[in-house]
């Protein structure tokens, strides 16, 4: 039971108990913000890895397609009609190109940046502090 000074059955005072819960509620936000950087921090490096594959497929892909849709064109026009040759390359960059978008595109879909093991864990402990107020 309590007594006439504000402590509990515990031998605790009111004030201890309430600057024992604002410390480990300082701990508790503490680490919360440490579990969203590392969320923050994989999602980011997916991310980079995304770009990075996207860069490099555009680059690579341009230089390669200067150089071998031109000798694909000229080769081409030796059996046909020059337009139809440099037609044709053409069509078949643009496949490539697609190709190359689409798989970027589902790189850059599977990126996450909300924390959602963070999140989760933010509604436990705000339940958790409910129940320690009743």
């Amino acid at each position: 039971m309590a007594d006439g000074r504000g402590s509990t059955s515990g031998g605790e005072s009111v004030g201890e108990l309430f600057s024992k819960l604002g410390h480990q509620v300082g701990e508790l936000v503490g680490k919360e913000m440490q579990l969203a950087r590392s969320e923050l921090r994989d999602e980011l490096a997916k991310g980079v890895k995304a770009t990075a594959s996207l860069s490099g497929a555009a680059v690579v892909g341009l230089v390669a397609l200067v150089f071998l849709s031109s000798a694909a064109a000229w080769g081409l026009a030796e059996v046909m009609s020059p337009g139809w040759a440099f037609l044709i390359v053409g069509t078949v960059q643009v496949a490539v190109a697609g190709l190359l978008f689409l798989t970027g595109r589902k790189q850059a879909a599977e990126v996450d940046p909300v924390p959602h093991d963070t999140l989760q864990t933010l509604k436990e402990d705000a339940q958790w502090a409910r129940s320690q107020k009743s």
